[in-house]
């Protein structure tokens, strides 16, 4: 019985644990772009986008990674032959990898409070197509374990995966580019009409 309780909250602690994490570095993507909004926009903008990485951050995301990574080692106390599993090894591997992603993403958000971080909206929607990935292949190896799938349907969804990735971002350079030529435009308007007033 306790095996399905550490399921159970292991699940529920995956779901809140990876809602934090895409949401998190949607809020990065916002903050580093308010770099680029007038005065006082920005710093209103930025400030509260402080407010809400660090809301997230530590009320969401944190006790999310926590509650997962607890119940997964009950689930192995409950199990722990599963510990010698090639696939096993090789999911720990990728929630090592997720769980440096979750604390490099608490050093960028410090680093955006403090002013320290150079990175682009674009760069961040990069960064945030790695969790995607992540969990892919966590849940295909739990699911899977020692057949995982490596035939024609198996490239096909992750080349679905690819092209999503893709398409987020020429969706982002359009609404970018977007933005440019309005404001551009905007800016060409007001020109003419000082320009007619004089």
């Amino acid at each position: 019985m306790a095996y399905f309780w550490f399921k159970a909250f292991h699940l529920i602690g995956v779901v809140v644990w990876f809602a934090g994490l895409f949401y998190l570095v949607r809020l990065f993507v916002y903050h580093a772009e308010a770099s680029q909004e007038p005065e006082p926009a920005q710093t209103i903008l930025k400030n509260q986008y402080q407010i809400m990485e660090k809301r997230l951050y530590h009320i969401i995301t944190m006790p999310g990674m926590v509650v997962t990574v607890a119940m997964a080692i009950g689930l192995l106390s409950t199990e722990p032959e599963v510990l010698k599993s090639g696939w096993m090894h090789i999911k720990l591997a990728f929630v090592v990898a997720l769980l440096a992603y979750h604390f490099y993403c608490g050093r960028l958000m410090k680093q955006l409070e403090a002013g320290e971080c150079n990175w682009s909206g674009q760069q961040f929607r990069a960064l945030n197509e790695a969790p995607t990935i992540l969990l892919l292949v966590i849940v295909m190896l739990a699911v899977f374990k020692n057949s995982f799938p490596t035939d024609i349907s198996a490239w096909l969804v992750f080349g679905l995966i690819i092209v999503m990735a893709a398409s987020i971002q020429l969706y982002a350079k359009k609404r970018r580019l977007d933005k440019e030529r309005r404001l551009a435009a905007e800016a060409q308007a007001e020109q003419e009409m000082t320009g007619q007033s004089a």
